[in-house]
């Protein structure tokens, strides 16, 4: 019998859509298991080449959880392209004003860094609140 490593096709995966409590859960912690769902790399039958990876929503990205004192401490940097241009400000700040921001740049930070790990990222849904538009996909449940 030959054993041969199996390859899947872009064709051939069937997408589902997760929806993920961002409540109480610290940063990171949810940031690893949306990226392992994003790449696909929970289904047996992932390949590097092809995204195999689900659709995930983040909900209640509001209250996310900082663990320490993070919230006040550690700084968001980013730079605007011109001389000392360098602008900061505290994760617990970004929190409140744009919580969405947050959750996406740690998840976008824990995927491949080409272009299917930008499209991986196509697949990320965040929102602040509790509510999402996505019912008719009919996400199931993702336990943190």
């Amino acid at each position: 019998m030959r054993r041969q490593t199996f390859y899947a096709k872009p064709g051939e995966i069937e997408r589902g859509w997760k929806v993920v409590d961002a409540e109480g859960v610290p940063l990171g912690r949810l940031a690893v298991e949306v990226a392992t769902v994003l790449m696909g790399k929970h289904r047996p039958e992932y390949s590097p080449h092809v995204d195999t990876g689900e659709f995930v929503i983040v909900t209640n990205a509001t209250k996310v959880g900082l663990t320490g004192r993070k919230a006040e401490q550690r700084m968001k940097l980013r730079y605007t392209r011109y001389p000392g241009g360098l602008k900061a400000e505290s994760y617990g700040s970004v929190r409140e004003r744009r919580p969405e921001r947050l959750v996406e740049d740690a998840v976008r930070r824990m995927l491949p860094k080409n272009r299917i790990g930008r499209h991986m990222l196509t697949k990320l849904k965040v929102y602040g609140g509790p509510d999402h538009p996505h019912q008719a996909q009919q996400p199931v449940r993702m336990e943190v």
